[in-house]
């Protein structure tokens, strides 16, 4: 799994959790820590909360992304849910997660953003970047990845690069990191299998391939900014709704970010 996997014990979500010293700082070093807060019964309650979730119609507030796949369109992406959905509501607010994303901060996190990447069948998969350009008010924050199936380099797994969390790197047209630098540095597959849960920093260079399995491949993303620096998960979703309304995309990638990492194709 690398320097960055971590093995904290199983615990309930209302249970208090404790991180290392030593996981800490394999964080700090690496930019991302790999541990299994869920196990059980805890992820099969998740995994079924994220059934309903990709269920759930078009006409409502939350944000349903599609793209095209060879087999027809998919579901990609599902943002916003939280408000709407009590159990996953509670995971990503209170708990294990966020206590453990505020001991790799520092100080108390708050949810800034949430998602779920389906990743099914045939889907496409993210060029190498760092979050923090795509995320407004924030200069740094941390997200994780909750594996909800198994996650393995021919499903489209994510890769991330170790220690280069300090700075932005140099960027192309797209948001994306340029070639120069994606071709000079190792890059390191994080298999995982449901349950598991990667940590990691918005400068952390990751991305992800094409789901060329028979399986897919669901994860959910949230992202925690400092509870210092307010919270602003509101403000975000504004502040994207208007950049996606007043701007025009004309890349030829369907458009679910403030970056345009995801190579899916639009419908």
């Amino acid at each position: 799994m690398g320097q960055g996997y971590a093995q904290l014990g199983a615990t309930q979500y209302d249970e208090e959790v404790h991180i290392t010293t030593p996981q800490i700082d394999s964080y700090r070093r690496n930019g991302w820590l790999l541990c299994r807060p869920f196990v059980g019964g805890e992820i099969r309650d998740i995994q079924q909360w994220v059934d309903e979730v990709q269920q759930w119609p078009e006409n409502g507030d939350w944000l349903h992304y599609r793209e095209m796949t060879d087999d027809g369109p998919k579901l990609c992406r599902t943002e916003n849910f939280v408000p709407f959905h009590t159990p996953l509501r509670e995971i990503l607010t209170t708990g294990a997660i966020v206590e453990i994303v505020s001991a790799l901060m520092g100080e108390q996190a708050v949810l800034y953003k949430e998602k779920i990447n389906y990743k099914l069948v045939g889907g496409a998969g993210f060029l190498p970047h760092q979050d923090a350009p795509a995320y407004p008010f924030i200069e740094t924050s941390i997200s994780c990845m909750i594996a909800i199936d198994q996650s393995t380099t021919s499903n489209g797994c994510l890769e991330v690069v170790d220690g280069q969390h300090h700075v932005l790197l140099p960027m192309n047209e797209r948001g994306c990191i340029v070639n120069d630098w994606v071709e000079t540095h190792e890059w390191h597959p994080v298999e995982m299998e449901a349950g598991d849960v990667l940590f990691f920093h918005s400068h952390t260079p990751h991305r992800s391939g094409t789901n060329n399995s028979q399986r897919d491949r669901r994860a959910i993303y949230p992202t925690f900014n400092a509870a210092s620096q307010g919270d602003l998960r509101s403000d975000y979703y504004e502040e994207k709704l208007r950049i996606f309304r007043d701007t025009e995309h004309t890349a030829g990638n369907v458009r679910i970010s403030l970056i345009d990492d995801f190579e899916g194709r639009p419908v």
